[in-house]
């Protein structure tokens, strides 16, 4: 079944929109097992009305969502996590070691994005963001098994997009929730090739614990689980994991080569955007997408502005350890 709002997979996956920003920017992944559910990634408060329709017309019950799994705990990926917890009686949220003490307590991670968009620009994006109650977290270290209604979850830490970031493999349908490390997939960037949907891929190097050496450890290590799919945070089912995964391994470098050379300029952070903007727009092209130059600019515009923040933020990290 899909709907503008909801697209089912097989093993009882489903991807749902999660109402940010625009359609198909950002996702929450479903998944059931024998009658329960858990979700994979959040979104914001805003997320909460949508998929609670999803989950009734799914005939799920509140009570029936076992886990709220969070791949980190940035606010478009874990904004709505405490605002669902409320809400499932029953489920615990799973997170990162490192990233447990922020959904306990956020205010750190409220104040650190009220410093760049303002009260005002915060409450528009993500709302209310409630803490959990520590005593319903599940710390999930490197290699943390979850057995999800016979169901089995590995988590692999997985640090380069950020250090409280982990991916998770599922057997059963041979696929990973990756999060934000396997990169960024829009569906307006599919074309058709030869009968076969063929996709377009770019890493997400926002602020603050940019690190691509161990980025490309990360991807590296996911590949060798040999995935027929991978669930992206942006956005939905991917396929043809190794090409597109190679694609962002060279993405990597070329950005890091993009922020380099900005490196000597009066203003960084626009020389980066500009390089970024130019860098991507030529690969969009060349992949054969026939939207006009101007709206895949404005699709990419966020991304380049969060990715420019963050490799900006990365190059003076490494100025002060030089």
């Amino acid at each position: 079944m899909s709907s503008s709002h909801t697209t089912d997979f097989d093993h009882g996956i489903s991807v749902i929109d999660a109402d940010y920003v625009r359609p198909g920017q950002a996702a929450i992944h479903l998944i059931v097992e024998k009658g329960y559910a858990a979700l994979v990634d959040t979104g914001t408060s805003f997320s909460v009305p949508g998929t609670m329709r999803v989950l009734a017309d799914k005939n799920i019950a509140p009570e029936k969502v076992l886990y709220v799994l969070l791949t980190h705990v940035h606010l478009d990926h874990a904004g709505g996590a405490g605002a669902f917890m409320r809400l499932f009686p029953n489920a615990k949220a799973v997170v990162h070691p490192r990233g447990a003490r922020h959904m306990a307590d956020p205010s750190k991670l409220i104040a650190g994005t009220v410093a760049v968009y303002g009260e005002a620009g915060f409450k528009k994006m993500y709302g209310e963001i409630p803490p959990i109650d520590a005593a319903r977290l599940i710390e999930a270290p490197d290699e943390f098994e979850l057995d999800f209604a016979g169901r089995k979850l590995l988590f692999l830490d997985t640090p380069g997009h950020a250090r409280h970031h982990y991916c998770i493999w599922d057997a059963r349908s041979q696929s990973l929730f990756a999060g934000d490390t396997l990169g960024i997939s829009y569906r307006e960037f599919d074309v058709i090739d030869g009968g076969q949907t063929k996709q377009f891929i770019f890493p997400t190097t926002t602020p603050v614990q940019l690190d691509p050496p161990a980025l490309h450890a990360s991807i590296n290590r996911l590949l060798r689980l040999q995935p027929r799919y991978a669930y992206l945070t942006h956005y939905g089912r991917i396929g043809d994991v190794p090409r597109l995964a190679a694609n962002v391994h060279d993405l990597i470098d070329a950005f890091v080569a993009v922020a380099k050379m900005a490196q000597t300029g009066a203003d960084q952070q626009a020389a980066i955007e500009s390089g970024l903007a130019d860098l991507l727009l030529q690969r969009v092209l060349r992949h054969g997408c026939p939207l006009p130059a101007e709206k895949i600019r404005e699709l990419l515009a966020m991304d380049v502005t969060l990715n420019a923040q963050g490799l900006m933020h990365w190059l003076n990290l490494a100025a002060c350890r030089t």
